[in-house]
């Protein structure tokens, strides 16, 4: 069972982009057919901010370093439901004050 990330990203730093998979075929006459292209056609990838203390951007890290961008985790998106995302990719943490900021790349996957 995959593990769940519960930590929620700051809303202000908060983006993502929904890519649909399509199949189409160009015809001589101009016209065109589109089809969806398999049962999961559509993912999504977000670019999610944290704004926190040291403690909770350190367990944040921790979590996504023992994942190692390879390893799936549920995290629901806003207004979506809980899916499966994987995180190659995040920064490294900036110190503002008592606050520390990261952001990271989740990417919607459909495999464990």
């Amino acid at each position: 069972m995959p593990d769940t990330f519960t930590w929620v990203p700051t809303v202000a730093g908060l983006s993502g982009n929904a890519t649909l998979k399509v199949r189409s075929a160009q015809f001589g006459d101009g016209y065109d057919q589109r089809v969806a292209d398999g049962l999961n056609n559509r993912s999504s990838t977000f670019q999610l901010q944290f704004i926190r203390d040291a403690a909770t951007i350190s367990a944040i890290l921790a979590f996504l370093d023992s994942h190692a961008g390879a390893t799936a985790f549920y995290w629901t998106p806003l207004l979506r439901a809980q899916s499966l995302f994987t995180c190659a990719t995040y920064s490294e943490p900036v110190k503002d004050g008592d606050a520390f900021t990261i952001t990271a790349q989740f990417v919607q996957t459909f495999s464990l």
